[in-house]
């Protein structure tokens, strides 16, 4: 299976959190369903163009927190993820993104005005 997992090689970020924030939001959003089989680590690092320990990490973290399953000798599955805990994480990655964008705006000195003007332009942008 070929996952749309897109690598900002210019971003600070760190990779795995990329890849990690990628394939959470296409668990919790129902594009991947309970049960779909996911690349073997070494599959999606090749794909990714990044090292097997770095997939490995975003699996773990994401089996740690409920969203995948690993069976032995059979792969990495897509876990049965409930209404709530879906909703929270899909809340929780929207805060994440707000937070960042609130940060990224203080680091230049934006006031909260300013913040505020521009969520309101970005939601005007999407919400039509």
């Amino acid at each position: 299976m070929r996952l749309p997992i897109q690598i900002n090689e210019q971003s600070a970020e760190p990779l795995y959190h990329q890849i990690e924030v990628q394939l959470r939001a296409l668990i919790v959003s129902g594009q991947l369903v309970e049960g779909t089989l996911l690349p073997s680590i070494r599959e999606l690092a090749q794909t990714v163009k990044c090292s097997v320990i770095t997939v490995k990490r975003v699996y773990n973290d994401l089996e740690a927190e409920g969203l995948l399953r690993t069976r032995q000798g059979t792969g990495t599955y897509v876990a049965q993820v409930g209404e709530q805990e879906r909703d929270r994480h899909r809340l929780a990655a929207v805060i994440e993104a707000l937070e960042q964008a609130v940060i990224a705006g203080k680091r230049v000195q934006c006031t909260e005005e300013e913040l505020a003007t521009m969520f309101k332009e970005a939601m005007n942008k999407h919400f039509e």
